[in-house]
């Protein structure tokens, strides 16, 4: 080019460029299994024939360069402000849209959530107004049903009930404290032993009531867990990951954070975003073990990892079939000053032995609207056997270091 103007470019991304009429030299990483990924996802993009191509054969010596480029810590959100406004608002649209089908076509016109106090429950909430609100249908037929039991504080009790008033749907209070405790003593539980038993019995009797509470009411149970659970496997079987449309299955749990934070900023009602801003400033907890002093004593990310991290496993496996010593350098990269390397690798073995051990729940998703690039859905993205072996992806992230 005349203003000598280089530039270097990736499928329409550009890596860097030069400045204007300087004879300047610019420097990038193409990325090879980035490009590849993405052909194999377009079908119409035929690599069989040769036929006026010119073929020129080439080697390189592979060697390990220094990456320049950079990579976002949390791929599923845009970095740029105004961008990420757009996607928040277009999400919660095909969200609420998706719902306002499902009661449309199923001729149903209320609506049964259970509700915690936490991020997933409450974007749920959310969206399941919205849904409303395009239908035309008040929100008080909407349920939203709070069921406290050995884990539950205060504070998500509470958020869960402000929440549900502040959006003027129906707030159905239903303790499972003795109904979980008879369970318990039916099947010869002890108490005290605070084991998967003791946990998934409460999530269990949580989603018996909500499919009940449906059949009364004629209604349709809404899901909340989001996509980071599944990935992980993070539900309850028949628990918590069962409902009858499931709004946050495309969602993953950092995106969930900046969709319940635009709503607050952008709800201009006072008390609706004092909950929220209170909901985000809670610890991500399922409550199933007793609090200590009040507090939540069982905190998500001290047991699976940070959900950053694994979000971003997550994002590079699936949409662009990444490896895990591939993934496990960017993740360095775009964590580097945040987490040492050993935590990087720990929760990156952690994520590949929970997402191969958990597929059987995925196999079995309900319907669920699907909002991204990365979807996890059996009808849909993922296609993979309940008993995948995950020997070799195991094998590769042992050996790094």
């Amino acid at each position: 080019m005349f203003g000598g103007h280089n530039l270097i470019a990736e499928n329409g991304v550009l890596l860097a460029q030069a400045k204007r009429f300087e004879n300047q030299i610019v420097v990038s990483e193409i990325d090879i299994h980035r490009l590849l990924a993405q052909r194999r996802r377009m079908t119409t993009f035929e690599t069989g024939k040769k036929d006026g191509y010119l073929t020129i054969p080439f080697s390189v010596r592979k060697e390990k360069t220094v990456l320049t480029r950079k990579f976002a810590p949390q791929p599923f959100v845009p970095d740029d402000e105004r961008q990420r406004r757009e996607r928040c608002e277009e999400i919660l649209s095909i969200q609420s849209f998706g719902l306002k089908k499902r009661l449309q076509h199923i001729g149903c016109k209320k609506a049964v959530l259970g509700i915690s106090g936490g991020l997933d429950s409450t974007l749920a909430l959310l969206v399941t107004a919205r849904a409303f609100d395009l239908l035309g249908i008040a929100r008080e037929n909407i349920m939203a049903v709070t069921m406290p039991c050995f884990g539950t504080t205060d504070r998500t009790y509470d958020n869960a009930c402000r929440l549900a008033g502040v959006l003027g749907t129906e707030l159905r209070q239903i303790d499972i404290r003795e109904a979980v405790t008879v369970h318990f003593r039916d099947i010869g539980q002890d108490m005290e032993k605070h084991d998967v038993t003791y946990e998934n019995g409460q999530a269990r009797e949580r989603t018996q009531i909500l499919m009940d509470l449906a059949n009364q009411e004629n209604g349709l149970v809404v899901g909340t867990g989001d996509m980071s659970e599944l990935a992980l496997g993070w539900a309850t079987y028949n628990g918590d990951h069962m409902s009858m449309y499931g709004v946050n299955a495309g969602v993953p749990k950092t995106l969930v954070r900046h969709l319940v934070q635009y709503y607050a900023d952008t709800c201009e009602e006072n008390g609706l975003s004092a909950v929220l801003f209170d909901v985000l400033a809670t610890p991500v907890s399922p409550e199933l073990l007793p609090p200590v002093d009040g507090e939540i004593a069982q905190k998500t990310e001290d047991l699976v990892g940070p959900y950053e991290l694994h979000d971003f496993y997550l994002y590079y496996m699936l949409r662009w079939g990444f490896d895990p010593e591939k993934i496990y350098r960017l993740a360095k990269s775009a964590f580097a000053g945040k987490y040492e390397d050993g935590e990087i690798l720990k929760w990156l073995k952690n994520y590949y032995r929970r997402f191969f051990s958990q597929q059987f729940k995925r196999s079995c998703l309900p319907d669920g609207p699907k909002v991204g690039s990365v979807a996890l859905s059996p009808r849909g993205d993922l296609r993979m056997p309940s008993d995948a072996c995950g020997t070799l992806w195991l094998a590769q992230a042992e050996h790094l270091n």
